[in-house]
């Protein structure tokens, strides 16, 4: 138990000294929020999908083809109870901080942040379960993400299917199910673009850390209530609604571990384009980020105690 809370940590942590370059670039306005931009573009529309092609390019078995199947129920349950827990949230607040609250407080970083972490903690049969889930994130955020936000004007099914994220996933799972290998120069450049995600996206996550407002993030209590939601509630939530199903210790612990991930940045980018309070949005990743070196190990542990 100790040796996984050692790995966790020390993953964490190692995500955090990648982090630091992008701040200290940030600060130095040797990052501009343009390249910044850029970057998280390139991320978004190759990285990722190229990552989740990557972990797919596996032998296909019964066994895999169950792990899968039942990665994808688990995320189907929890995703409707974010959705449900979502509602009651924040209800004083106005319609500019609202949604972004809400939003904030069950949908994580699973891609730029929760991918790397899993690759790196659990290693590619985890990173199978991760990308399903950033598959399920992107299409659920697209939707119900976008129209907390913005109100039911902003729900988009199209931009839900047709988002990068979801697109590099139907790719990977095609090539799975239909047992096809990449030729190796192209399996190659896919493995080295998606080996590109973590250094890239926590470059990224730093340089937008640089520009917010760190002040303002620590004397906001409705910071710390969101990020606390986020980074303790649905973890510890995650963790007791899945234990009766005696999940594959796999499927189980990247789940948890998944749910503590810290506020995505995807609720920057809606509240900007939809006209609410992008700066709530930004300090809120911003704190939770931070925080979530303490509070992700535990995550971690948590799982590995209720598991065995």
């Amino acid at each position: 138990m100790l040796q996984e809370l050692l790995v966790v940590a020390g993953s964490v942590l190692t995500l955090f000294l990648l982090m630091s370059v992008g701040f200290v670039f940030g600060k130095r306005g040797l990052l501009s929020e343009n390249a910044l931009s850029q970057m998280s573009g390139l991320l978004i529309t190759a990285v990722i999908p190229a990552a989740m092609i990557d972990v797919f390019q596996v032998e296909r078995s019964p066994e895999t083809d169950g792990q899968l199947l039942v990665s994808f129920l688990a995320l189907a349950g929890i995703y409707a109870l974010y959705i449900l827990l979502s509602v009651p949230l924040f209800p004083r607040e106005g319609v500019q901080t609202r949604g972004v609250l809400r939003s904030s407080a069950i949908y994580g970083n699973v891609g730029f942040m929760g991918l790397p972490l899993i690759q790196s903690v659990m290693g590619n049969g985890a990173a199978m379960v991760a990308a399903i889930n950033l598959a399920a994130f992107n299409a659920i955020t697209f939707t119900h993400g976008a129209a907390i936000i913005g109100g039911k004007g902003a729900f988009s099914a199209k931009k839900a299917a047709l988002n990068p994220g979801v697109i590099g996933f139907v790719i990977a799972i095609g090539l799975y199910l239909l047992n096809i290998r990449l030729p190796a120069p192209v399996g190659s450049a896919v493995g080295y673009l998606g080996s590109l995600n973590t250094p890239l996206a926590m470059v990224v996550i730093g340089g937008q850390m640089a520009s917010s407002d760190l002040a303002a993030a620590f004397r906001d209590r409705r910071l710390y209530l969101a990020s606390a939601i986020k980074l303790v509630g649905l973890p510890v939530l995650t963790a007791l609604v899945l234990l009766p199903f005696r999940l594959d210790r796999v499927i189980y612990m990247t789940l948890v571990i998944l749910a503590g991930c810290p506020t995505a940045g995807i609720n920057s980018l809606f509240a900007q384009s939809m006209g609410r309070d992008a700066g709530l949005a930004a300090r809120i990743l911003t704190l939770s980020t931070l925080l979530c070196i303490l509070t992700l190990p535990f995550a971690a542990l948590l799982a590995q105690a209720l598991v065995g």
